[in-house]
């Protein structure tokens, strides 16, 4: 019984010393159990894997393109995926400067959904826009008032649209102004709907006619620093409508544009072939040297019995020169300045400045 109560206590003990977590810093205790080994990946499960098809060879580019109307198919950028349905949905933003070069709207985004693919080509519908953030926080500063709110609003075609207008006040203004101010600009936004299409009214918020038409209407209410129409929305979608050129002259166009590209391309390089060709600036200069040599030795015989004669008359010259210096130095003060005098010239300064002064 004893040796019973001892071998169950020692096994007790044992188990708690296996489970007892260690303590920090101390090195986890050694694993009694066995680690099965991985299993051996066969011949044939490994040449599957060869033959496993890359999905990237699959993927294939699309041309994204804005909507039909009021912007004509334009091409706007361009996005990779396996097929139709992976393109479906997809949301493309860009800025309005990379939309239409405007430089001045380099801080309103614009967003693109893709709702159908024709070829190569993904259709998109403008689903609204948003100005960044720095831009609205720029807009704000402390004694001005700021006046926003959202309009819902729906256009003849069917489209409901959520219209998010921003007004900057020169100075802080009480709540009654404000509610004014927000009423007057509500009610121009429902009256611009309701008279328009959903193409006509993007135009006008990118444009910024819808946002002149509010400072206009609330400007005799409050002076306005600012009006701008921060961010818009397309809740949902209404009437296609099936103005503006078909997808298949838009090709035609394209490919027009790009053949004349090509040729302006081709008759610029062949100019510059013939130019090649023509006698350059350095052939005429290396003939020109060529013919000017045989001149260049004639002209040195000549010159030689020139620059002999040149340099006997130079001899002579220098031999009437120093005898000249010769007299003045022989000479005293007073004649030099006599002979100065008769000259015209001064006479003041040393003797040698005065021989030097009738050397000259």
């Amino acid at each position: 019984m004893h040796r019973l109560m001892d071998a169950d206590y020692n096994s007790l003990f044992q188990i708690g010393e296996v489970g007892r977590s260690p303590a920090s810093g101390v090195a986890p205790a050694r694993l009694t159990e066995l680690i099965p080994m991985a299993k051996k990946v066969s011949a044939k499960a490994r040449a599957a894997a060869r033959k496993q098809r890359d999905k990237w060879k699959l993927k294939r580019w699309y041309t994204i393109r804005a909507p039909r109307h009021p912007w004509d198919f334009k091409n706007i950028g361009e996005t990779i995926g396996e097929s139709d349905e992976h393109i479906m949905g997809r949301v493309y933003e860009m800025t309005l400067q990379e939309f239409n070069g405007d430089f001045t709207k380099m801080h309103v985004i614009l967003r693109f959904r893709v709702d159908e693919c024709v070829g190569q080509d993904a259709l998109t519908t403008f689903i609204g826009h948003h100005h960044q953030t720095d831009h609205t926080r720029r807009q704000i500063r402390r004694y001005r008032g700021k006046i926003d709110d959202v309009i819902d609003v729906v256009t003849t075609d069917g489209y409901l649209v959520r219209i998010k207008p921003l007004i900057i006040t020169q100075k802080r203004v009480q709540t009654s102004v404000k509610q004014v101010m927000r009423s007057k600009t509500k009610d121009l936004l429902l009256g611009y709907a309701a008279k328009n299409t959903y193409a006509k009214m993007q135009e006008a918020i990118l444009g910024g006619e819808l946002e002149e038409d509010i400072r206009k209407a609330v400007k005799p209410v409050y002076p306005v620093k600012s009006v701008s129409i921060r961010k818009s929305q397309l809740l949902q979608s209404g009437v296609v409508t099936e103005k503006g050129p078909t997808l298949d002259e838009i090709h035609a166009e394209e490919a027009r544009v790009a053949a004349e590209l090509k040729a302006k391309k081709a008759a610029a390089l062949a100019a510059a072939m013939e130019e090649d060709d023509s006698p350059s600036i350095l052939d005429a200069a290396e003939a020109m040297d060529s013919e000017s040599e045989n001149v260049e030795d004639n002209e040195e015989d000549s010159a030689n019995e020139e620059s002999a004669e040149v340099s006997t008359a130079e001899e002579a010259q220098s031999e009437d020169d120093k005898s000249t210096e010769a007299d003045y130095a022989s000479m005293t003060v007073a004649e030099l300045k006599e002979l100065l005098k008769a000259a015209g010239k001064p006479v003041s300064g040393k003797k040698a400045d005065l021989v030097a002064r009738l050397q000259e």
